[in-house]
């Protein structure tokens, strides 16, 4: 699997410069109509890209090396020497988490991402990144490499146009996402701490690239229980059977769901017994909790370790909790979309919101600053074989973070000491 340990933190500071990316380029704001193709190119030249991305061919095949590769290393240092041509100053970081810091003295923004994929090494043979028909396929190009390309792209483009956002730019890219952040979460959390707003780079909901302001909240429990081994045939009396105390547990646990306030429980493996001829000493489950509302946590975590075995001669035993809260549509984060979706109009893009089932990074983001999630590539099928990105429209989402870093920032308390 592409999983390691390091992290990439890059801080850039820009160049002094004008109003607004669009009015640098000569266009007033509010034009009524799709984003300006100089804009397009400008962003494009800026990612050494060159200054003619549509009709193009080549400068495809260049965007499929760079979103190419196997391995989250690999993808790591091509985005850190990007993001250094981008102007930042950059640091690969193994297994000292929490010693990423923000700049000191200075207004900082968050850029989040991760170069890990739920794709194991080898995948590339099987799945090569391709371009036909204006769509880009390959192993996590859609989750999240896409997203990646628009920071490089985006943050380039405010050097190129010597742009100067109210706030540092910092980036940081985890390679433990999906294996629950369980080595960054301490980093992010101190790095969303300190940060005025925070925009995470997943990829966005559905063909119109929707914004995901809401997400599920998750956490994951295992529970084992321990029975008696007996002969099934001979003395089946003298036994306990973990599998059968097992059953009863998995209609307790799943009737624990209530799809009408979001919350999900879903036991997702069994592993239990010796042989047929075995009564069972041992079976063990795994459980995934989704919930929508913060407030429902203790409840389902109260209701989890409530259960209690009704096969005599058997005992459970209960480990884990909800440990990632759901991303939740507090003001800061509604006011923040509202200035996403405002600066999609000055591009002509109608921007909308939307429900992930899924957690991200955005979740534990949320409890300590504004976050916005969902800004990556627009396409359809994380983790699975027909994962893809609409290429096109890559431009304009690396536009739509570039206007974002220079939006003003909002009044209101400062970031959490």
């Amino acid at each position: 699997m592409e999983n390691g340990q390091g992290c990439l933190f890059a801080s850039l500071a820009m160049a002094n410069a004008g109003a607004g990316i669009i009015h640098a380029l000569g266009y007033p704001l509010s034009s009524g109509f799709g984003m300006p193709h100089g804009l397009a190119n400008a962003l494009v030249a800026a990612a050494a890209l060159e200054r003619s991305w549509h009709g193009r061919p080549e400068r495809y095949a260049e965007l499929a090396r760079m979103l190419g590769g196997d391995e989250a290393a690999d993808l790591a240092a091509r985005v850190r020497q990007l993001l250094a041509d981008a102007g930042g100053a950059t640091r690969w970081r193994v297994g000292e988490w929490a010693k990423a810091i923000c700049p000191r003295g200075r207004r900082a923004q968050l850029l989040l991402g991760h170069v890990d994929t739920v794709w194991p090494l080898g995948t590339i043979a099987r799945l090569p990144v391709t371009l036909r028909d204006g769509r880009l396929t390959g192993p996590g190009v859609y989750d999240m490499k896409g997203g990646l390309t628009q920071i490089v792209f985006a943050l380039a483009a405010l050097r190129e146009l010597g742009l100067e956002a109210p706030a540092t730019p910092v980036v940081f890219v985890s390679s433990d996402e999906e294996v629950f952040s369980t080595d960054s979460r301490r980093a992010i959390s101190r790095l969303a701490r300190r940060v005025e707003r925070v925009f995470v780079m997943e990829p966005s909901l559905g063909p119109e690239g929707r914004l995901k302001t809401r997400r599920k909240g998750f956490g994951r429990f295992v529970v084992s229980v321990h029975g008696k081994a007996a002969h099934s045939g001979l003395d089946p009396e003298k036994g306990a059977s973990a599998i059968l105390e097992m059953a009863h547990a998995i209609l307790y646990l799943h009737s624990l769901s209530d799809p009408a306030r979001g919350i999900a429980i879903n036991v997702g493996t069994v592993h239990g017994g010796e042989r047929a001829n075995v009564i069972a000493p041992e079976a063990t489950a795994e459980v995934g909790v989704r919930l929508l509302a913060a407030a429902d946590r203790g409840e389902i975590e109260s209701k989890i370790a409530a259960l209690r075995p009704v096969v005599p001669g058997t005992r459970i035993e209960i480990a884990g909790k909800v440990d990632h809260p759901p991303l939740e549509r507090t003001p800061r984060n509604q006011a923040l979309f509202a200035l996403a979706r405002a600066a999609a109009g000055d591009l002509g893009i109608e921007l909308e919101e939307g429900m992930a089932g899924g957690g991200s990074d955005g979740n534990t983001t949320s409890l300590f600053t504004a976050t916005l999630d969902g800004l990556g590539a627009v396409g359809d099928g994380a983790h699975a074989d027909h994962e893809f990105v609409e290429v096109d429209r890559l431009p304009e989402r690396a536009a739509l973070l570039a206007m974002l870093m220079l939006a003003p920032l909002a009044a209101g308390e400062p970031p959490l000491p």
